[in-house]
């Protein structure tokens, strides 16, 4: 797929936005060896690291939270934080490791994250909010390799009116922050878990596309209740919701993480590039995580930090045969507490003896 504007009978069309499909940060799930996974399905698919608090890369182990693959890119690093000096040093030090963007936490509703005064609670703040963006994009000096994000709700608790919303966005994009991906639901800070806030306050795709045509020259993305390549391709269409208004972009969280397959078709249907992994590759997509995590497993020997097992990186595979005959039993080999000592190779190899039609 080219870069630059194609031919289209005739037209010219400018190509699919980098954020037209992208898979959400999602914590103890979106870790560097489900990124490698999930990039053998898709080549184009924008993904984002688990949130890193500012806190955890200023006094805690930098590699091992900002350690990546280059298969990965593009990748963005997922930041949670308040503080704009902060938000600066972790921005640096993201362009230093090479990342291809930095997204501020402004939806995540968990008790913990609030006490650290960031994420969904940002949402009443959006004059703290522009001045960690602008803190680091003068610490990145604008660099255009990297832009500076925002994930954010559609408002917090009991505020349902759209003008709430449109105005963080407003105030945020004054500081030329031009990417925000909207997950289209209230968060509600008190009285609902993390898992309940992703599924009680009801979807509101309408304030979604509102906020694109409030907002043309912004890239707005949509989060929040997608379930199959269905759903996304009927809210890109132009006028899905509101005439006149197209978005700009997707972000699935955790179909793509329990049905991962449906990134096969990433490719082919929304960046118009036939290339990509092919419906019958699913064993071999299996097979080449498999000789990741024997990499993995001798790349890490003896290191002080601890070894990685094949378990740490198998577990993001799970769903890869989902919808398939025989799915099931294949999990359940790959999850046997009693083959842990044996190679990966060899458990695959079992997994495909014992269920032949998950293989085939």
């Amino acid at each position: 797929m080219s870069d630059t504007l194609t031919e289209t009978q005739g037209a010219t069309v400018p190509p699919p936005s980098p954020w037209r499909m992208c898979v959400a940060p999602m914590l103890d799930w979106t870790d560097r060896h489900c990124r490698y996974f999930h990039r053998l399905l898709s080549r184009h698919a924008r993904l984002y690291t688990e949130m890193v608090t500012t806190g955890a890369l200023l006094h805690g182990d930098v590699d091992r939270h900002l350690r990546f693959n280059e298969e990965e890119h593009p990748l963005a690093l997922q930041l949670g934080g308040s503080e704009p000096d902060d938000l600066a040093q972790c921005a640096r030090l993201a362009l230093q490791w090479g990342y291809d963007e930095v997204n501020l936490n402004c939806g995540c509703p968990s008790e913990r994250v609030q006490r650290g005064a960031f994420g969904a609670c940002l949402m009443s703040e959006a004059g703290l909010v522009a001045e960690g963006i602008k803190a680091m994009m003068d610490a990145t000096g604008g660099d255009p390799r990297m832009p500076i994000t925002v994930k954010h709700r559609i408002g917090i608790d009991q505020i349902e009116r759209y003008d709430f919303v449109r105005d963080f966005v407003g105030t945020v994009a004054d500081v030329g922050c031009k990417v925000f991906i909207v997950h289209a639901r209230n968060a509600w800070l008190k009285g609902l878990s993390p898992k309940e806030n992703r599924e009680v306050p009801p979807l509101r795709y309408e304030f979604v596309h509102q906020l694109k045509r409030d907002f043309p020259e912004l890239t707005i993305v949509l989060n929040g209740g997608l379930a199959d390549n269905a759903s996304c391709l009927a809210q890109l269409q132009p006028g899905a919701v509101l005439e006149g208004v197209t978005l700009d972009g997707m972000m699935v969280g955790r179909a793509a993480y329990h049905t991962p397959w449906m990134m096969a078709e990433w490719d082919r249907l929304f960046f118009g590039d036939d290339a990509g992994v092919a419906p019958q590759d699913r064993q071999a997509v299996e097979a080449a995580m498999v000789a990741y995590a024997q990499r993995e497993i001798e790349r890490t020997a003896g290191l002080p930090h601890g070894e990685v097992r094949w378990s740490a990186v198998i577990r993001h595979v799970l769903g890869l045969y989902n919808g398939l005959p025989g799915a099931r039993r294949w999990r359940q080999v790959w999850s046997d507490h009693t083959l842990k000592g044996l190679p990966p190779a060899a458990v695959m190899a079992l997994a495909h003896q014992r269920v032949a039609p998950a293989a085939s």
